[in-house]
């Protein structure tokens, strides 16, 4: 007669399931080509993460090959799955979950979040805490075209085609507040549809002092050489992919003293910036978003970026 340990002994294991959780953003602080150390040319940007917005996903393993995923539309999140159990050398398959919060098709980064998330699930089922570095090339390898989403909040200029970084700042943004809305009435923009911009040798030129920009603010965490670039970045952008109101936009962030205009370079977003610790900064948020709301913009909203703690 078998005794319990033996029962207990020839019982199939358990699945394992592993969790990941990824932020959303709203869109980039500067876009465009710049140089690498050997002096290629790569295109890249430094994406403006916002910790509400976040896709989260359960991945449960199991013997069979294939990834289902939920809901079956995440297509993109089911490759990075499968890209992850090769990269990891794990047989099987399993069932990928997912549930998030960030809008689709406006510059959030929707697709990049679920991808991140499921790279993340994907290695906790494995018990293995895979690199951001890492975490970056399979998300690139999945979806063609990703953002530095797997750097969560640690600023870095990636180059969102290749999936390497090009330039590690060293840290985070300074504490922001974001009076977020959408261009173009609104409508979702398929980012992968849109040709990349094509830049001339002058913008090229003026990335560079962009990028040497967006370091000096994160070494000094100084907003509003952060609005500076981010501001000339957004410029730029306008002559390859214009939002409707650019300049309407521009003046009204001059006049509330904003830190600079930040923009979605392939999505409908645009933000203004303001220092977290400016005077009377509830009052001037509130007074920019009814002049963004008269102006005919929608869905108005207000995030708070390194805020550690700071409620709005």
């Amino acid at each position: 007669m078998a005794g319990a340990g033996d029962l207990v002994s020839r019982e199939t294991p358990r699945p394992s399931t592993g969790r990941g959780a990824a932020i959303g953003h709203h869109g980039e602080l500067i876009q465009g080509v710049f140089k690498d150390d050997g002096g290629r040319l790569h295109r890249g940007l430094v994406t403006l993460p916002i910790a509400g917005l976040r896709s989260e996903a359960i991945f449960a393993r199991s013997d069979e090959d294939a990834v289902i995923v939920h809901p079956d539309h995440k297509i993109k999140a089911s490759a990075a799955a499968r890209l992850t159990l090769d990269f990891l050398n794990a047989t099987g398959g399993g069932v990928l979950t997912l549930q998030s919060s960030i809008p689709v098709g406006h510059g959030y980064g929707s697709s990049t979040a679920d991808v991140v998330a499921s790279i993340r699930a994907v290695a906790a089922a494995l018990k293995v805490q895979l690199r951001s570095s890492t975490i970056g090339r399979l998300a690139v390898a999945a979806e063609r075209a990703s953002d530095a989403i797997a750097f969560d909040e640690h600023a870095v200029l990636f180059a969102q085609r290749e999936g390497r970084v090009i330039e590690n700042f060293g840290g985070s943004l300074p504490p922001l507040l974001l009076v977020g809305f959408k261009a173009n009435g609104g409508v979702p923009v398929d980012t992968l549809q849109l040709p990349p911009a094509r830049y001339d040798s002058a913008e090229i030129q003026e990335f560079g002092v962009l990028r040497a920009l967006v370091a000096r603010a994160i070494s000094l965490q100084d907003p509003n050489l952060l609005g500076r670039a981010a501001s000339a970045s957004a410029l730029i952008s306008q002559r390859h992919l214009p939002k409707q109101g650019f300049d309407e936009i521009a003046e009204i962030a001059r006049r509330a003293g904003a830190c600079g205009v930040q923009v979605a370079h392939s999505g409908s977003l645009f933000g203004l910036i303001f220092d977290l610790f400016a005077s009377n900064l509830k009052r001037r948020a509130a007074l920019v978003a009814q002049q963004i709301r008269r102006a005919g913009f929608k869905d108005i909203e207000v995030h708070l970026v390194n805020a550690e703690g700071w409620t709005w």
